[in-house]
């Protein structure tokens, strides 16, 4: 069974061991990581403080653990921290097409459904912006402000106060 070397600059016995076994990438991974996860905590507290439901920080938990799934779990479940993704353009495309060739990515029914689930929560923002913006008062008589959008057959309009 292989394992993993995780290899800081000072147990290496010279720098040049260290740049050959992936210690920069080590470091510059996991630190990318913990300031990902504690930008997600400061979010989670901004929220907290203000008096605010935590749904922001919860929704960027998805991007943060995509991002952990590449850098840090594939390579630790493939034995070396050579196959995680690389941190450029032209190496993050290059990772992409050996990971499909490898594991034909495209094909598995949960990328299948998240690619779905992607496409239709653009789909459903789409239609919700334009039902927003398409409610608007676009013509205004002399009884109504252009201030004032559709009430949705209200009976009545209620006015909040903002003044302290």
């Amino acid at each position: 069974m292989e394992t993993i070397l995780f290899l800081p600059i000072w147990e290496a016995t010279s720098v040049d061991e260290w740049l050959y076994n992936g210690g920069p990438y080590e470091l510059i991974v996991l630190h990318f990581l913990l300031g990902v996860a504690c930008y997600m905590g400061r979010e989670w507290e901004i929220s907290f403080r203000l008096g605010m439901r935590p749904w922001i920080a919860v929704a960027y938990s998805a991007p943060v653990a995509a991002a952990t799934a590449v850098f840090l779990i594939y390579p630790i479940s493939q034995g070396s921290f050579s196959d995680g993704m690389p941190l450029g353009i032209s190496g993050t495309f290059n990772f992409m097409i050996v990971f499909q060739a490898e594991h034909n990515i495209l094909m598995h029914p949960f990328h299948m459904l998240g690619v779905a689930g992607v496409f239709g929560g653009s789909l459903f923002s789409a239609m919700h912006g334009s039902l927003v913006t398409s409610s608007l008062i676009g013509e205004t008589t002399e009884t109504e402000s252009a201030n004032e959008v559709n009430k949705f057959s209200q009976e009545e309009e209620r006015i909040i106060d903002l003044k302290y």
